[in-house]
């Protein structure tokens, strides 16, 4: 009993502590990066939906109910058929299966 007692102190303070560092308001710094990565995920997005448009829009529809493995696999066959280029996968993977 005495050794679960300073054991628990512990396991409390050291979750007191997470949850402080957890809930402390971002730095202007890294608002920025955070908003900049959200900015090229979503510039990153766009262009893969472009290159689906141009690529595969011709005959197919973005596809609804494929898994983002299965949508990794149809597009590496699809890949060597419509001859894309390993950036054109890459952007409409991300497009795909985000």
């Amino acid at each position: 009993m005495k050794t679960v007692i300073p054991a628990l102190a512990t396991v409390l303070l050291l979750s007191a502590l997470c949850l402080r560092i957890a809930a402390r308001p971002q730095t202007s710094a890294e608002a920025q990066r955070a908003q900049t990565a959200s900015h090229a995920k979503a510039k990153s997005s766009q262009e893969g939906e472009r290159r689906f448009q141009a690529n595969c829009g011709r005959c197919h529809n973005p596809p609804d109910s494929l898994s983002p493995r299965e949508v990794k696999a149809v597009l590496q066959h699809m890949r060597v058929r419509a001859m894309l280029s390993a950036e054109d996968e890459r952007l409409i993977l991300k497009y795909l299966a985000p």
